[in-house]
């Protein structure tokens, strides 16, 4: 085969490769784009004007009346996201650093069926274990409590799988060894030489699970009642179901989705080269 019909054949499978990446960017950021433009709407504008074109702009308006509705619960909610997302994803983060770590670096009798334990987690979906998580709470009485949707949300099969690949590419046994003869502990080694050099692969693990809990509905709907306990998700839900009787607040929930999703999008930016390069490390293990 020439080289031409080679450079022929080059070009067309790039075509083909940017054309196919070009429908699937269409299709994911479509739903923003509506998002967006429903949002800067008024209310008698939703129904009565093309989804996807801008008409009056009253982005400021409606994201007045989404703080200031039902005296400001929206911001709680909001409040609750962060305490569920951020302490959920650290400590999950951190236990899972811990068992990786130990998993990668330590040989001990039934590793390997423990890791093969964890594996099967990760197949296991997280609405087929609500039901019995509410059975257990219960019966401890932390049912509609913060610990209730904070103490399954820092457990990550997947997240222990992760750091155990990042452990075995990210930390020499050399340098362990090193600290080993120096006098250091297991545990001081951990967090004075293992945990930093596992650090950029970590911050995947904590975007990973920040997404996971941010976006997890099921799970508080089924331990939680009160309303000051809601997590975003879960209050939007609640006010979604509340619209055949108050229409008016509609334009409410879409504003409200729109403003759930900019601090992903803010983390995913801030922490975007720590999470390249963890993926990088795994990819490359």
């Amino acid at each position: 085969m020439s080289n031409q019909n080679l450079i022929r054949e080059s070009r067309a499978s790039r075509t083909a490769v940017m054309a196919l990446m070009l429908l699937l960017a269409i299709y994911f950021l479509l739903p923003v784009y509506f998002l967006i433009v429903a949002a800067t709407k008024p209310q008698s504008d939703l129904a009565s004007t093309n989804g996807l074109a801008f008409s009056h702009f009253d982005l400021f308006s409606n994201l007045s009346t989404l703080f200031s509705r039902s005296d400001g619960i929206f911001l709680k909610w909001a409040l609750n996201s962060v305490i569920y997302a951020v302490l959920g994803a650290a400590v999950g983060t951190l236990i899972s650093a811990l068992c990786g770590y130990a998993l990668a670096k330590f040989t001990f009798r039934g590793r390997e069926f423990l890791f093969s334990v964890i594996l099967g987690g990760v197949l296991v979906p997280t609405t087929a274990l609500a039901l019995p998580l509410f059975l257990l709470f219960s019966a401890t009485g932390i049912v509609n409590t913060y610990f209730a949707v904070f103490l399954p949300s820092i457990v990550s099969p997947f997240g222990v799988y992760l750091a155990r690949i990042f452990a075995s590419a990210a930390v020499p046994e050399e340098i362990l060894e090193s600290a080993r003869l120096d006098g250091a502990g297991e545990f001081r080694t951990f967090f004075s030489v293992a945990i930093r050099l596992m650090a950029p692969s970590l911050v995947t693990i904590f975007l990973f699970q920040f997404v996971a809990i941010w976006n997890n509905f099921f799970l508080p709907m089924v331990m939680l009642q009160k309303e000051s306990l809601f997590p975003i998700t879960l209050g939007l839900f609640e006010w979604n179901g509340q619209t055949a009787r108050a229409p008016l607040l509609q334009e409410s929930v879409i504003t409200g989705s729109l403003v759930s999703i900019v601090p992903v999008i803010i983390l995913f930016l801030l922490l975007q080269r720590f999470w390249r390069t963890g993926l990088a490390s795994g990819a490359l293990k």
